[in-house]
């Protein structure tokens, strides 16, 4: 009954504002707050100047060393230095000369700027509550992302921290243009959500629209982070695979789509920054690409298209070939099988398709130092015990290990699971159909791109559709940078 009487007192509280009634303050803080239930919601009485006062604050979210000096010299306070000073905001810049600090008046917003880590200061005989950011957060180094690495170029990423990332982008785009816009989504978690474009560079409308999309978010929490907003900004379309949003965990991909107009939204507690708005052009990139010389880079984008075309279109125009012999041309008649079994060639495509998923998420949980001994087991079992027992023939296995490692050689693990999904469509129609088929579904494959919603505007197979040269050529090709385009 205690507690529930507690979270009756902290709900009405939070729409009150705080007055000069000092001890009404303290009751009504300590309700909203739950001091008495939560162990690590302190409420600390001090006295300054005098005069009565309490601090709030979360363990663990300040800095030690400066929340000593903070109160080792508002308690020296002289009481007649207090005379002069009628208001919060007086006593703030005569006594608190901290880089953040600011008064608040209304009961939540007090709560949710504590429960942040900013410490809360009330003093008896003013108006109001003194937030003075002092606080610290548990994070991780800024070490280069596992699944986004370079050879060449910086190796540092983003982390669970908001300031971090953000500071990770102003480091490398010193301009005041620069605008990091902060919004907070969740009536419950109150997640921080920063907006961060080139004033005079975005559009304006996408930057518009975006912003409004995101305030009106009606959620209790992101409970997924990134993925939970992402969600929320994109237009519902369950049956369409392919991805709205492009993510990033390099500050140098992040700030480079900023300056070229581009929107990145930062989410608090999550390492991955979403870049908006994009089209499926815009997967073709990777940073590698630009940390070589354009021919390198041009060279390494063409390998990276024309091997990730082949994970879409590879199996399935082979099992056309294997199903119709007499289109094979006598020059490809390697791709035949020679001992077939009694498993047919469509099963053990699907069956290998789903043990390679399933690979992958065991992968996910096995600790590392059993990992090598994991891809030797799974090597074997997918491997030459598949082929003795006779469920697979060997040209399968070829075919399906260089699709599963080709996958790789596209960042996005969202467009990969989207041909993969489109891979297994074109064998379920050709099995099916045929040619026809197989025709069948790659114009539906079109269609549904054409048709994909984009997220703040803009078309999905831009600068195709509309067209734009220019862009379309920076996109397939690494252009070279020299002064007409660089800054673009």
């Amino acid at each position: 009954m205690g507690q529930t009487d507690g979270a009756k007192s902290g709900l009405q509280a939070q729409n009150k504002e705080l007055g000069v009634d000092y001890d009404q303050n303290v009751r009504l803080m300590d309700a909203h707050l739950r001091v008495q239930e939560s162990f690590d919601v302190i409420g600390r009485n001090i006295r300054i100047g005098g005069r009565r006062a309490r601090m709030y604050f979360i363990d663990g979210f300040v800095k030690d060393d400066l929340m000593q000096r903070v109160m080792q010299f508002l308690m020296g306070i002289k009481p007649e230095e207090l005379q002069s000073l009628p208001t919060m905001e007086s006593f703030a810049d005569h006594f608190v000369p901290y880089v953040e600090v600011e008064p608040v008046m209304k009961v939540d917003s007090v709560g949710v700027q504590v429960l942040s880590g900013t410490i809360g200061l009330l003093v008896e005989g003013y108006e109001g509550a003194l937030m003075v950011d002092a606080r610290t957060y548990p994070a991780r180094g800024v070490e280069e992302p596992d699944d986004d690495r370079v050879l060449r170029g910086a190796h540092d990423g983003f982390v669970e921290t908001l300031v971090f990332n953000t500071a990770l982008i102003r480091r490398r785009l010193r301009d005041p243009r620069l605008t990091m816009e902060i919004l907070q989504v969740g009536t419950v978690s109150h997640t921080d959500v920063v907006l961060c474009y080139m004033e005079g560079v975005a559009d304006p409308k996408r930057v518009e629209r975006l912003r409004k999309a995101i305030r009106d978010i009606t959620l209790p929490s992101l409970t997924m982070g990134q993925e939970s907003l992402a969600e929320c900004l994109a237009r519902r379309q369950w049956y369409n695979p392919f991805p709205k949003v492009r993510y990033t965990e390099r500050p140098d991909s992040a700030s480079a789509s900023i300056a070229e107009g581009g929107i990145a939204v930062v989410v608090d507690n999550t390492p991955s920054v979403m870049l908006l708005p994009t089209s499926i052009f815009e997967f073709v990139q990777d940073a590698n690409d630009f940390y070589f010389p354009p021919l390198v880079g041009t060279y390494l984008r063409f390998v990276r298209m024309v091997i990730f075309l082949l994970t879409l279109f590879l199996t399935p125009v082979w099992y056309l070939l294997l199903s119709n012999p007499e289109w094979i041309p006598p020059w490809l008649e390697f791709i035949r099988v020679k001992e077939m079994n009694a498993v047919p060639i469509l099963v053990q495509l699907i069956i290998i398709d789903f043990m390679i998923d399933g690979i992958k998420l065991a992968s996910l949980n096995t600790p590392g130092a059993l990992s090598n001994a994991f891809g030797i087991v799974g090597a074997l079992i997918l491997g030459e015990f598949a082929v003795s027992a006779g469920l697979f023939v060997p040209e399968v296995m070829l075919y399906m290990a260089f699709v599963a490692i080709a996958t790789f050689t596209q960042p996005s693990f969202e467009l990969s699971y989207a041909f993969k999904l489109f891979r297994i469509f074109f064998l379920l129609l050709s099995a099916a159909w045929g040619i026809w088929g197989f025709i069948g579904g790659l114009i539906l494959m079109l269609v549904m791109v054409a048709t994909t919603k984009t997220v703040a505007g803009g078309s999905y197979l831009f600068p195709l559709i509309p067209f734009h040269g220019p862009a379309l050529l920076r996109l397939l090709i690494r252009c070279p940078i020299h002064r007409k385009n660089a800054g673009r």
